[in-house]
């Protein structure tokens, strides 16, 4: 059996600082995506939902290299005891960004599969997001 690999690249109208911002700042991180207490930096951290303020996501910050990459454990509630890894590598390209996702261990097989898709189709419309608030600043 082969690892589940969620992979996604998108291209953005900003600067890699300022996609670190969206990536990491609290405020940033709650147009987009959850909101974490404090800045995400190296050690452990919990992500809250902006309107809920239900933690929904935590885990710690393994890697963070301002504006080049960012990595860090992944789990939700619906994991169960499984840890997954997110990896964000930023590129500057003519024009912006190129912000790459690799999301891998993800927990495997048939009954997992609709968690595979429910966080596929998760990272898409966080992503949209996040393009459209970077593309109005």
């Amino acid at each position: 059996m082969t690892d589940t690999i969620l992979q996604k690249s998108i291209y953005l109208k900003a600067t890699p600082a300022q996609v670190w911002a969206y990536l990491t700042e609290p405020e940033k991180l709650a147009i987009w995506f959850h909101q974490p207490k404090t800045a995400l930096v190296v050690g452990a951290y919990e992500m809250f939902g902006t309107k809920s303020g239900d933690k929904l996501m935590w885990g710690e910050v393994l890697v963070a290299e301002p504006f080049a990459r960012l990595e860090y454990t992944f789990t939700i509630a619906p994991m169960g005891d499984a840890v997954s890894t997110v990896k964000w590598a930023l590129e500057e390209v003519a024009g912006g960004t190129r912000l790459s996702l690799r999301h891998e261990g993800l927990p495997q097989g048939e009954a997992a599969f609709g968690l595979t898709l429910a966080l596929d189709k998760g990272w898409d419309d966080h992503l949209a997001r996040m393009r459209a608030s970077a593309h109005e600043e």
